[in-house]
């Protein structure tokens, strides 16, 4: 289910229609767009909560886009302002006939009906998107059901890192040598020092988990296995809820809009979300 519904909800960090709209605000800068838009959900919150939700990212990083980009717009605004976004991106990506048919609307009916079942005990990120108000328009009705799952998966996702002693540098570290992102990518973007980057590989070569070139070992790939694993169960309860056939249901109408974004280019190669291979279009 992840591989159909992270592409859509990506639109948001890629789709220019979510710039402009971040643009218009008066946000400053791709960074300020993405912390306000994401963030929104929370409120106004401090800079250290959304550091400690988002995980990955340096606390400087945030804290040049947060508080500032409250001053610009409020929460409220922004949590419209990014339903009308994805609404363009969509409309523009998918087609006008597309997000207006039947299979849509169904789609964004199953979504919201999932996201809705969600448990969000200990979730942060999912338990304020799930907190919002369900839109009347399947556009952003799709969207926002699709992104509650999406942040319920990844808070799951960084409990199953911190049981592990991952922190931050070393969960990217090891999505590097993976293959899902680039690793300087990750590095740059999340504004992370050298020095930190080369820290978190000592520690992660002297737990047996890279060798010194940057592989993973054995031991290395078994425990992103086990995290995987971990996130995965933490994640089933959305889909238990909608049961197999209308999850199922789901993952087909799903399936094209997801091959759609993957093959429109808006995905950057070494994105740090993992869709970089197209390994899973296999399955679409």
């Amino acid at each position: 289910m992840w591989e159909r519904y992270e592409p859509v909800h990506d639109l948001v960090y890629f789709a220019p229609e979510v710039r402009r709209t971040a643009d218009a605000l008066g946000l400053r800068g791709y960074w300020m767009g993405y912390f306000a838009l994401r963030a929104a959900p929370l409120g106004a919150v401090s800079p250290s909560v959304v550091t400690s939700c988002f995980y990955v990212f340096h606390p400087a990083r945030v804290a040049r886009a947060l508080p500032d980009a409250w001053a610009y717009a409020t929460p409220g605004e922004v949590l419209t302002a990014r339903h009308d976004a994805l609404d363009a991106a969509m409309t523009g990506l998918f087609g006008a006939d597309t997000v207006g048919s039947a299979d849509f609307a169904e789609a964004a009916d199953l979504a919201w009906e999932a996201a809705a079942a969600a448990d969000t005990t200990g979730r942060v990120l999912a338990a304020a998107n799930q907190a919002l108000e369900r839109p009347e328009r399947p556009t952003a009705r799709l969207w926002q059901g699709l992104t509650t799952l999406r942040e319920h998966r990844g808070d799951s996702h960084v409990a199953a890192l911190v049981s592990q002693g991952l922190g931050p540098v070393e969960a990217m570290l090891l999505k590097a040598a993976a293959g899902e992102s680039d690793g300087e990518f990750l590095r740059e973007t999340r504004k992370w020092e050298r020095t930190d980057w080369e820290a978190a590989g000592a520690r992660l070569c002297e737990r047996d988990l890279l060798t010194a070139d940057g592989s993973l070992t054995p031991a290395g790939t078994a425990l992103r296995l086990q995290v995987e694993a971990l996130t995965d169960a933490a994640a089933e309860h959305p889909w238990t809820a909608l049961g197999a056939g209308r999850t199922t249901r789901l993952a087909e109408l799903l399936a094209p809009l997801a091959r759609t974004v993957e093959t429109s280019g808006l995905l950057p190669a070494g994105n740090p979300v993992g869709m970089t291979r197209g390994s899973y279009t296999a399955t679409l």
